[in-house]
Formats: C-alpha cells, sequence, structure tokens
C-alpha cells in the first residue's frame, strides 16, 4: 500500500480537489493523509466531513518537513508518497512510481513528471541537475519547456521534487525524515542528499505524471519568501557540503550572491525583499543546521 501524505494550509480547495482526482482514477491500493498545518479556518473538520474515508492530522504550522513528519506517524504503506496538496491526477501514476522502487533494492525515491496544471503541455520538472560545487547552482530539467519525447525516458536524477515525491519504507528507515530546521524551502533537496549518501538512488519516472497549480503558500516577491530561501541557501550549504568546498560555498553566499541578490532589489525600490535576503542569509549562516 501507498501512504500519500499531503499538508494542507488554508487550501481547502486545493486539497479536496486533490483528493478527488485520486478518487476518480488511482486503483492502486492507497491512503491519504491530510496534514491540516494550522489553517486560519476549521479546514480540518471540513475534510473530515467531506472525506470521512481520509485520515486527517491536526498539527500546529510546523513548516513543510513538520507537516509531512506528522503524516508520516500515522501512515501505514510500504511506500510513502509526499505530495503537494495543490496537484491533481488525470490517470492512475502510483503502480508505475512503485514499480520503479521494487526494480532494484537501491532505488530509494522517485518523483513523476511534473506539469503545469494551467498549461498541460508545459513541463515543471522531468528531473534535476547535480548542485554545482560552490555556487550551489542547479536546474530542473524541462522548466517551461513543450513536452517532448527527449522528457519521456526515465534516468537517475540529482534531486526529488519536493511537491510530488516518493519514497520506499525501508530508505526512510535508514536515512530518517526530512530535517525541519528549513521550515520552508530546499527540504527536498536536503533529503535527496542524504539518500544518495546513504547509498541510494533517486529517480525521474515519466510514465506517471502529476499536474501542478503551484504553492500559493510563500507568494513569490514577498518578504517572507525571500527570506526563507536566503536562509534556505546557506543552511543547505553549511550541511550538504564538505570542507573546503563548505567555506568557499559559505563565503560565495554571503558575499556574492546575497548581497547582490538584496542591491538589485534596493535599485529597484524594493527595501523589504533586499531586508529579508540579508536577514535570511545572516539567519542561516548563524542557525544551528542540525
Amino acid at each position: 500500500m501507498v501512504s500519500i501524505i499531503t499538508v494542507n494550509y488554508n487550501g481547502l480547495a486545493d486539497t479536496c480537489e486533490m483528493i478527488v482526482s485520486f478518487r476518480k482514477y488511482e486503483t492502486y491500493p492507497y491512503e491519504i493523509i491530510v496534514v491540516d498545518n494550522g489553517s486560519c479556518m476549521p479546514e480540518a473538520d471540513e475534510i473530515k466531513l467531506r472525506h470521512p474515508e481520509v485520515k486527517v492530522v491536526q498539527n500546529t504550522n510546523t513548516g513543510f518537513a513538520g507537516g509531512n513528519n506528522a503524516g508520516l506517524k500515522v501512515a501505514e504503506g510500504s511506500y510513502l508518497f509526499f505530495l503537494n496538496n495543490d496537484t491533481i491526477i488525470k490517470g492512475p501514476i502510483l503502480e508505475t512510481l512503485v514499480h520503479r522502487l521494487k526494480a532494484d533494492p537501491k532505488n530509494g525515491g522517485v518523483s513523476p513528471m511534473l506539469k503545469y496544471s494551467y498549461a498541460p503541455d508545459t513541463l515543471q520538472y522531468a528531473g534535476f541537475t547535480p548542485f554545482s560545487r560552490i555556487t550551489l547552482r542547479n536546474a530542473a530539467i524541462g522548466f517551461n519547456k513543450k513536452d517532448q519525447l527527449i522528457y519521456h525516458i526515465a534516468c537517475e536524477t540529482a534531486s526529488l521534487h519536493g511537491a510530488a515525491m516518493m519514497v520506499s519504507r525501508d530508505a526512510l528507515q535508514q536515512v530518517g525524515p526530512m530535517t525541519e530546521i528549513y521550515f520552508l524551502f530546499y527540504e527536498e533537496f536536503d533529503w535527496s542528499a542524504q539518500l544518495k549518501r546513504t547509498g541510494y538512488k533517486l529517480w525521474y519516472e515519466p510514465s506517471a505524471v502529476v499536474y501542478h497549480k503551484e504553492s500559493m503558500t510563500a507568494k513569490k516577491g514577498t518578504p517572507l519568501r525571500e527570506f526563507y530561501l536566503s536562509r534556505a541557501r546557506i543552511l543547505y550549504a553549511r550541511r550538504n557540503t564538505m570542507k573546503y568546498d563548505k567555506i568557499l560555498s559559505c563565503l560565495y553566499i554571503a558575499f556574492i550572491a546575497a548581497p547582490k541578490k538584496a542591491i538589485i532589489y534596493l535599485l529597484n525600490g524594493k527595501v523589504q525583499l533586499s531586508i529579508a535576503v540579508i536577514r535570511g542569509t545572516f539567519n542561516g549562516l548563524t542557525s544551528s543546521k542540525q
């Protein structure tokens, strides 16, 4: 069985639409676990009312990883599928993803092809490139590209995609759950790095497709988003680079990348965004990395 774990934060309509899409299309054995991460309205009660078959966990807002980890506590499946609540499916996907993980004991995690729900012929994700050593740049393969045959080849990927990622319970027990120190952003990259260090392979599986509406939890161009993105980037460097690379990476982010971004915001009159970048970088540099 697959345990589908999704985090709801003021997203009742999206969450219910996701549930309905699985009820309509999915045939593989599964359970759905909705973690309500401190929504302003009593959305957990409404989800229970509309979908009594779904497990609902009431949680305080402990961020993306904290919400998913709360769902893990009640999950019974041999496979754990972490799925954003603002996604839908248009055909069965679970058996395909499980088959990829069962093909090799070293296959620890898999993400499906991700397309935009508002532009179903356009890709969001067809795998990730590795992070560069010092600058920690990476890219989503196929991002904003029209769907083509070249993206329909299953392959190993550097990282799973946080919007839709399945791991085996065996891998989870070996590596442990996602760290909760980020709160927002980079959790899946950090977890992917841990899985790979433990010896697991990560896969991109194009035969399974998930349609993503894009999260509205942290809207683009807001101080909240810039703070947590900046914080997460340097935290990732501190946790996942080694020796001299770690020193060089932290120096690059703190004294080149973050100041450059802050200055650009400042020159465009976006003072709050500029401040958020500097605050987030400083916080990530000084807070505990455990």
